[in-house]
């Protein structure tokens, strides 16, 4: 069984994207229904839906969309990490607001495009403080460069629960392996991190890579947090600009060859269903 924890759905015709304009391949209608035909296929009994930066003013209506589609008879979908804004001052209602839906299993702010200095912010500080006790996640998606101040922010919210993106965004195509593992290394000190095996493809030559391109980096992430302190995700429709969901699944169960039945359980399934508390 697997457990996907960061699937992105399209619909041009309910929400705005203003980034999806300079997103090449991307650009156009990702849905839910092509991803849950091919995901039963793989396995795949549960998804999260991960927020996709859309406009600021359809960030409720996109969680109101995705918790529509999760309440469909037999939908993969069991939860969504929605949208936020923790450098605003209405991030406390928001907050409430949010803890009221059931659906909403946590949130993410898309900080890998914005201003490194962000999260170091008081007023953001403590709006993600407010999570703590809540059972609502954080996902950090950081640059490499960044993962000083995912630290930073880790350490000022010990009682929050943080899941770091995509390995932390190893610049795969460019280098700068040592640095990154190095940092890796030490947000994965923190107790209270999760890291998700998810994205990386993206950060490859994506026609030519190949499981060895991507296991370093697989396989570093996976030891700095162990097993137990991983999940996985499909990072859907993103994947498919290094093959399909299938081709990421593949090379998934080949990364995780050598390991036990528990630990592959784990990381594809298991800490994801204890983390977010699902109904799979």
């Amino acid at each position: 069984m697997i457990v996907d924890t960061h699937l992105h759905i399209v619909d041009m015709a309910a929400l705005a994207y203003p980034w999806l304009g300079g997103a090449g391949a991307l650009n156009r209608n990702w849905a839910y229904e092509d991803y849950a035909r091919e995901a039963r296929r793989l396995g795949i009994a549960a998804t999260l839906h991960m927020e996709v930066d859309v406009a600021e003013s359809d960030i409720d209506k996109e969680t109101d969309y995705v918790s529509g589609i999760a309440n469909r008879p037999g939908s993969l979908l069991v939860g969504a990490i929605a949208a936020c804004r923790p450098e605003d001052e209405g991030f406390a209602a928001y907050l409430e607001r949010m803890r009221a839906n059931p659906a909403v299993k946590g949130f993410r702010r898309v900080l890998h495009v914005m201003p490194d200095d962000l999260s170091a912010s008081p007023l953001f500080r403590e709006n993600i403080r407010r999570l703590a006790g809540t059972g609502l996640t954080f996902d950090l998606v950081v640059l490499p460069r960044q993962i000083g101040r995912a630290i930073e922010l880790v350490d000022m919210a010990p009682d929050v629960r943080f899941v770091l993106d995509h390995c932390g965004v190893p610049d795969i195509r460019g280098g700068g392996y040592d640095s990154w593992a190095k940092d890796m290394t030490e947000i994965a000190k923190r107790p209270n991190v999760m890291g998700k095996l998810s994205g990386i493809v993206a950060y490859t030559d994506t026609g030519s890579w190949t499981v060895e391109t991507i296991r370093p980096y697989a396989e570093h992430t996976i030891g700095a947090f162990g097993f137990n302190r991983m999940v996985w995700g499909s990072d859907w429709p993103v994947c498919t600009l290094g093959g399909s969901l299938s081709t990421w699944v593949g090379a998934t169960h080949a990364l995780l060859e050598g390991a036990s039945r528990d630990e592959r359980h784990a990381l594809l399934a298991g800490n994801a269903i204890r983390l977010w508390n699902l109904k799979v």
